[in-house]
């Protein structure tokens, strides 16, 4: 047996999250399906984020283990002709038999929340980045972000229903970037607590409009009570974009 890695990026649109459900269909269970067809083994993925309904990835990670003799570097072109367009393995390649998406010593994780800040709605964007408004200040937005770098307990910035052991995470980087009307929050971490990264967006938000100030952001942090934050931002301007991991000789050819 052998194990593979697969890069895998998606529109989440029309999927109710990336972990198997009863309710809907979901990226696991499309992946599951096509590699069983592929294989003729009954196979299950291991992904490295449990992205939430609707939301979009450009690199997620997944693994699985087979017998199948297809080489590992060419199972992302013989799934990818299985495949919905809205699902695509960007790459695939051998890691050890013991390695784990989820649980290595120093996982980095980015993601990027997009928004479309005009006095309109721009219909090609309704489906990747979410619609406001109202004009945003990008400069107090910045403010705000800076208080939220660095470790942390984000319990203020998590939802309730979370099943975290803990909520102290670490940020490394939070920037607030703008072209033309669009503004996108990025933030890498080490991990992220359930719908964190939207809460921090809808916070964001806030402070964008004017709402809080961006000391408003320190206080809320420090509160560690999830109802002194804004609202959760819809998932559609939420992106995944890349997970790195700190061994390098494991990364294949990422």
């Amino acid at each position: 047996m052998r194990r593979i890695r697969l890069i895998v990026a998606y529109d989440g649109t029309d999927y109710c999250g990336w972990q198997i459900q009863p309710n809907g269909v979901t990226i696991e269970a499309v992946l599951n399906e096509k590699l069983k067809r592929l294989t003729g083994e009954d196979l299950h993925i291991i992904g490295a984020s449990r992205t939430d309904s609707g939301v979009h990835a450009l690199g997620n990670v997944a693994v699985f283990d087979t017998a199948s003799p297809i080489p590992p570097e060419r199972m992302a072109y013989a799934l990818n002709q299985k495949l919905p367009e809205d699902i695509v393995v960007v790459s695939s390649d051998e890691v050890p038999g013991d390695w784990h998406p989820r649980y290595q010593e120093d996982i980095r994780k980015t993601y990027e929340y997009h928004i479309y800040n005009a006095p309109v709605p721009n219909p090609l964007k309704r489906r990747y980045s979410t619609f406001v408004s109202f004009p945003l200040d990008i400069e107090k937005m910045r403010q705000g972000a800076a208080y939220l770098t660095g470790e942390h307990d984000f319990a203020s910035f998590c939802n309730i229903r979370t099943n975290a052991v803990s909520t102290v995470r670490r940020v490394d980087e939070l920037t607030v970037g703008q072209s033309g009307r669009d503004i996108t929050i990025r933030i890498t971490g080490n991990g992220f607590l359930y719908n964190m990264v939207r809460i921090i967006a809808g916070t964001l938000i806030r402070v964008g409009r004017g709402f809080y100030t961006p000391e408003r952001v320190r206080e809320i942090l420090e509160a560690e009570e999830r109802t002194e934050a804004g609202v959760t931002a819809p998932p559609e301007g939420l992106v995944l974009t890349e997970i790195r991991y700190s061994v390098p000789h494991l990364l294949g050819k990422q």
